[in-house]
């Protein structure tokens, strides 16, 4: 039926072209700085037809994630890499189990590890965030920092988690599993320290692993990694403002109680889109709809990892809460991992290289660097320490594209890798890594683009803030906690099952948004996986310069900027309602 409609659309069309009256000819829509005339039945029509095209690819594209999604967590959600592995140690089996395991990069594809190993080279382990999502963005295509760490020689090492925690899973049970692969890789190794990579939130455990591990483990690379929790600019990360809002930490351990212990990640990722409208609700689709012939596989790609969404237990997000985004205790030099065990930054010796950037809403700068003059009071004190603090900026990518951007992989991380020898031969002090690129070729290698390390001060990149305000935060947190952990938590639990918990993370808005398109669940769809391969067979895409095209680009540029300016409006009023609360 479908392939009949788009051939007697063709047919029908050719007619009405000739046959429309002289008047109609005549008639035609000229654009201001378009220099093609257009006729408006004929731009008219070939417009619908891309129009209804486009709708139906967009449609199968959607249906596709959503049968994407369903497999991906039949298969038991394993880590998206997209290079072959052997799993070395799985920390499930520890005497005190964690949901992580070690993973070592074996090759890609048809070549193996032996064809770019150099073994002078220190390994690199890729540390992943567990902020929602599952491992695999530090990996998941060719051009990442697992591939330009293999493509430079480097043995690399991956640490994945698995979807759920083990129960009663602790961060001291966390970090020593970390603690256990860095003896693991140095073994294999001779005893060459290790160099950590470490992504977003995996950058903070990097550091808290450095600090406790001195000796064991190279340079540190934190990439988006927030450690100064507190810091930041009302236009730059509302998010360091939602414990306040939120009454602190006992709305995580309530979510977390409602999930029979575990706390379901995709509250996390709910976290990220909403700092985005604009992107969320319209730009990210409306990217695909309007080039749907070139973006259905990267899009795809992406998404795989996007919605998979996995768990934290209860005693992770809590104490993670509790003393890093409202505590800010590991900035502060007070956080306690157990009894026996808490944690100095000025303890960790190695070289630190932080990758962060200006179009980074969810780590700005103020948050990957405000730490260092909170730990090192002056440039003084920082080369008395002997450490050594390098720091990247990127002007404009997003968080997500720290990792993700093929450029930026090929450039920065090659840049950075490149450069980790170079770091032992810094005096003390606080850096910035410059990198001259005159080719503006992403792909380029040494000497086509140089790297040069600019002495800064520590007093140059201290970002102000109230912390008094915070400090109230915290306390607010601190006693809403206990009163919840007192009263209501044990009725919650009691009142929790698996099978409640189970409908809970079903009914998620992150995961109805996605798998309701699927024709498994939504037999409409059905008909669109019918129609799709025959619209792509005889599809007719409409000329860019097509007035209505550009009147409806037009369009899209005013709905992303109604809802860029809402957002606005709204952290605006999420900076004031914080400031009559706290101030």
């Amino acid at each position: 039926m479908a392939r009949s409609l788009i051939k007697s659309a063709k047919l029908e069309a050719r007619p009405r072209r000739s046959a429309v009256s002289k008047a109609a000819q005549s008639a035609a829509l000229v654009t201001p700085g378009i220099k093609t005339v257009h006729k408006l039945p004929e731009a008219a029509w070939q417009y619908q037809v891309d129009l209804w095209q486009r709708s139906i690819l967009f449609l199968d594209i959607l249906r596709e994630r959503a049968n994407n999604m369903l497999a991906h967590e039949q298969a038991g959600l394993p880590p998206l890499l997209d290079f072959d592995y052997e799993t070395l140690l799985d920390a499930r089996r520890f005497e005190h189990p964690a949901n992580y395991a070690l993973l070592r990069i074996t090759g890609s594809g048809k070549h193996g590890l032996e064809d770019c190993l150099d073994a002078s080279k220190s390994p690199v382990i890729v540390i992943d965030p567990r902020a929602g999502h599952g491992p695999g963005i530090g990996g998941f295509k060719q051009d990442s920092e697992v591939g330009m760490a293999l493509h430079e020689g480097h043995a690399v090492y991956f640490v994945m988690f698995f979807p759920e925690p083990s129960p009663g899973q602790t961060l001291a049970d966390v970090l020593h599993a970390l603690r256990r692969f860095v003896e693991e890789v140095g073994r294999r190794h001779e005893g060459t320290p290790p160099v950590l990579y470490g992504n977003c939130q995996a950058g903070w455990a990097v550091m808290l692993l450095a600090a406790d591990c001195e000796g064991l483990v190279g340079p540190v690379v934190l990439n988006g990694s927030p450690l100064s929790y507190w810091a930041g600019a009302s236009d730059a990360n509302p998010m360091r403002l939602a414990g306040g809002l939120t009454g602190g930490t006992w709305i995580a351990h309530y979510m977390a109680d409602l999930g029979n212990g575990r706390f379901d990640g995709a509250w996390l990722a709910q976290n990220f889109e909403n700092l985005n409208p604009a992107n969320t609700l319209w730009d990210k689709n409306y990217k695909v709809f309007a080039n749907i012939d070139g973006e259905r596989e990267r899009f795809l790609d992406f998404e795989r990892w996007w919605t998979g969404f996995y768990f934290l237990s209860r005693e992770e997000i809590t104490a993670t809460v509790q003393n890093l985004f409202i505590g800010n205790k590991l900035e502060r030099g007070e956080m306690r991992i157990d009894e026996c065990c808490s944690v100095d930054l000025k303890r960790v010796r190695n070289p630190i290289v932080i990758f962060a950037s200006h179009g980074d809403n969810i780590t700005p700068p103020h948050q990957a660097l405000n730490w260092v003059p909170a730990v090192y009071p002056s440039t003084k004190a920082l080369k008395a320490a002997g450490q050594r603090i390098v720091y990247l900026l990127n002007p404009h990518v997003g968080h997500l594209g720290i990792f993700v951007s093929a450029s930026v992989a090929r450039l920065e991380h090659r840049a950075i890798l490149e450069s980790l020898g170079d770091l032992g031969e810094l005096k003390p002090g606080l850096y910035e890594m410059k990198i001259s690129n005159p080719t503006n070729d992403p792909d380029c290698r040494k000497p086509q683009y140089s790297v040069v390390f600019e002495e800064r001060k520590v007093e140059d990149i201290r970002f102000d803030y109230s912390s008094e305000e915070f400090e109230k935060v915290r306390k607010a947190s601190e006693f809403n906690e206990k009163l919840y952990s007192t009263f209501v938590s044990p009725w919650v639990r009691a009142g929790a099952n698996p099978i409640s918990a189970e409908w809970l993370k079903w009914t998620h808005p992150m995961r109805t948004s996605r798998y309701l398109f699927s024709e498994k669940l939504n037999p409409w769809m059905a008909a669109v996986a019918a129609m799709a391969p025959w619209v792509s067979e005889y599809r007719e895409r409409v000329s860019a310069d097509n007035p209505l095209l550009v009147g409806e680009r037009e369009l899209s540029k005013q709905i992303s900027t109604g809802l860029d300016a809402y957002r606005k409006r709204r952290d605006e009023a999420t900076e004031e309602v914080f400031k009559r609360l706290y101030d």
